[in-house]
């Protein structure tokens, strides 16, 4: 991409600082990640606390925050109303009004803050666009992002599990309980210890042990699979290739895949 320009306009410039390959751009998506990082810690952390004024006005600086990143994010696209109309950008925008409504909702309404755990699915997409920096992220790419969905998935139902049954069931007392639980039901171990009240608990108890499996599944079979690299074959486009492979298998085209010594 090229060198910025004095004369770029703010859209431009954002463009670059959320795609280019330019040093400063990827230490701002390393601050990115930073900034989800914190958001996801704080969602944990404020589950241990009773609810109160500071944890009200954390609420509502965080959403601060992640609402200038979100604006920013979204003016650097090219077509800014397409962008905000895909499903995980919405969500990100309802858990961002969650969070800066926080005074008035006095909590009632929290269990939208569990939307903002998907913003772990677009830090995957940073850790992607910035796998030149990252030698294991690009040898392990596939069993990378089979785990980052299995963690989002956990991290999804346990804040989903804590909000609709620490109110109601005794044996949910924070963020911690929901994760055992969340963990036993996934591996069907079932110890019995904690059940989810109401036909709604156990619908959702039924999701994670179907939904939870699956991709439990996935991850081993990439963890399992024979290890191949991603590297576009210049004649036919087939990606996956074996590490030290020197001809394409489908086309038979001479390949340059660089070797550990050359990454």
């Amino acid at each position: 991409m090229p060198e910025k320009s004095p004369h770029d306009s703010p859209r431009v410039a954002l463009r670059r600082l959320y795609w280019s390959k330019a040093e400063h751009a990827k230490q701002f998506r390393y601050g990115l990640l930073a900034l989800d990082a914190i958001s996801i810690g704080w969602i944990v952390y404020a589950s241990f606390l009773p609810l109160s004024a500071m944890v009200m006005a954390v609420d509502v600086m965080l959403g601060l925050g992640l609402l200038a990143e979100f604006t920013a994010r979204t003016a650097a696209t090219k077509r800014p109303l397409r962008q905000l109309l895909r499903p995980l950008e919405l969500a990100d925008l309802v858990a961002i009004v969650s969070l800066l409504l926080a005074p008035l909702l006095h909590g009632a309404l929290g269990f939208l803050r569990v939307l903002r755990t998907l913003r772990l699915l677009h830090s995957v997409r940073l850790i992607t666009s910035l796998r030149s920096d990252l030698p294991f992220f690009r040898r392990n790419e596939e069993a990378t992002l089979a785990a980052a969905q299995l963690g989002v998935f956990i991290f999804i139902m346990t804040g989903l599990v804590f909000e609709t049954q620490h109110r109601i069931n005794p044996n949910i007392g924070n963020y911690a309980d929901a994760l055992y639980f969340t963990v036993t039901a996934l591996t069907t171990t079932g110890f019995g210890d904690i059940v989810l009240h109401g036909a709604s608990g156990r619908l959702l108890t039924v999701v994670i042990m179907l939904a939870g499996v699956t991709l439990f599944l996935r991850l081993a079979q990439t963890l399992f699979r024979p290890s191949k690299v991603r590297f576009t074959c210049p004649s036919c486009g087939l990606q996956r290739h074996e590490p030290d492979a020197v001809h394409c298998k489908a086309c038979g085209i001479q390949l340059k895949i660089l070797d550990q010594g050359l990454v």
